[in-house]
């Protein structure tokens, strides 16, 4: 049974607003909450947390976008009746707090929850407003959540982008996913990491050799002003994705400063052309955008694909002559051929888009609804991904 009251636009204040939503519903049979795109007072939080307190199958809870409107002293209370039930749920898969403004003050009522709960496979902490400080607390609670007797984690999934997490919290983060070593996929975008933080979770999620999915979009690898010690993030990536990574299948580093633009090929490009070519056999999606690379790159990425065979699509938008480049040419015939495309210019990906458009035929419909789409977006996680089909045949048990 799911609960799902999502963006009802409500603004639920006392426990009589939440009672029409929970009046008659066993809560011993929620399997999934969701509670986004309302704005939920204390008092609210707390009757649905004396709810959640028997909700023993639970197995999703989103709780993201909760809390627009609310003040700095509401949210505190608020979200730690909400996640206080939740603490020893060994039911509990997915947890997402996307959406939600919680700064470093919210973080102390965060982190025992992070700490307790260790049967969380799926971590959503999108958009938080974190700051340094906060995300590195939040990432010490999930280390400490980590196997200590030589068992396996069940953390298989974090997203934490937009959080500003800068090198403190980034360097936080290479030691939970050290600690933790099953993580399937790890999306991080745009939190003005730079060199030192790069480096650290290049090192760190060298120890998650079941990776598929990794987003590092619009983080910096390089100094430009600096020589060898201003690449060491770029040959810590190149050292994991040669020897660390083998059912990786989607990475996004576009927007990451790979490259001075002087004709310097990234270390992590020969990576892809390297002996070790072998662990990238599974990598379907490669996403390059804006990272000054240019036609030495493309010579070395030409050479690479031919190796690459389950490459699907390549995006080069952004980056030096990517109109009128033969390598470019190589790349773009290979991938055709073997049913993949490259993406140059906005007008590629137009009509990229416009081809996934087309209608489709209703076997192709059925197909898609059972095998739904493998790799992530920075939008969905892959466990959100796989679980819409069973929302989809769940969808007529709703209350509210």
């Amino acid at each position: 049974m799911i609960l799902d009251i999502r963006g009802k636009q409500l603004k639920l204040e006392t426990a009589a607003d939440v009672a029409p939503f929970i009046t008659g519903v066993d809560p011993t049979k929620i399997t999934a909450i969701h509670l986004g795109g309302n704005s939920i007072g204390v008092e609210a939080a707390k009757e649905f947390g004396r709810f959640l307190e028997t909700a023993d199958v639970l197995q999703l809870a989103d709780l993201g976008d909760i809390f627009t409107g609310r003040t700095i002293e509401e949210i505190p209370a608020a979200i730690q009746a909400l996640l206080d039930p939740l603490s020893h749920k060994t039911s509990l898969r997915e947890i997402n707090l996307n959406d939600n403004a919680f700064g470093e003050r919210v973080v102390p009522f965060l982190t025992p929850f992070l700490e307790t709960n260790h049967s969380i496979r799926v971590l959503r902490l999108n958009n938080n407003g974190l700051g340094p400080a906060g995300g590195k607390k939040i990432a010490e609670a999930v280390c400490k959540s980590a196997p200590t007797d030589g068992s396996r984690s069940n953390l298989e999934v974090v997203i934490c982008g937009r959080n500003r997490l800068e090198d403190p919290g980034a360097t936080a983060w290479a030691k939970a996913f050290e600690a933790h070593k099953t993580l399937t996929e790890v999306q991080m975008p745009q939190n003005g990491i730079r060199m030192d933080g790069a480096e650290a979770l290049g090192r760190g999620l060298v120890a998650c050799s079941e990776l598929q999915i990794v987003n590092f979009q619009d983080n910096a690898f390089i100094d430009v002003e600096m020589d060898e010690e201003g690449r060491k993030a770029v040959r810590a990536w190149s050292e994991a994705i040669k020897t660390s990574w083998p059912k990786l299948r989607f990475l996004d580093l576009s927007d990451c400063m790979l490259s001075n633009g002087e004709g310097e090929v990234p270390p992590l490009l020969e990576a892809f052309n390297d002996a070790n070519t072998k662990n990238l056999q599974n990598l379907q999606e490669l996403r390059l955008q804006n990272n000054n690379l240019d036609a030495k790159s493309y010579e070395v990425l030409a050479q690479a694909v031919t190796k690459l065979t389950k490459l699907k699509r390549l995006d080069l938008q952004d980056n030096d002559d990517v109109e009128d480049n033969e390598h470019l040419d190589d790349i773009a015939e290979h991938l055709n051929a073997h049913g993949g495309k490259l993406i140059r210019t906005e007008e590629d990906e137009e009509e990229e888009e416009d081809e996934e458009n087309v209608e489709e035929s209703p076997e192709e419909v059925k197909e898609a609804e059972e095998f739904p789409a493998p790799l992530a977006t920075e939008d969905k996680s892959t466990f959100e991904m796989v679980a819409g089909t069973l929302a989809n045949l769940m969808s007529k048990v709703h209350v509210g």
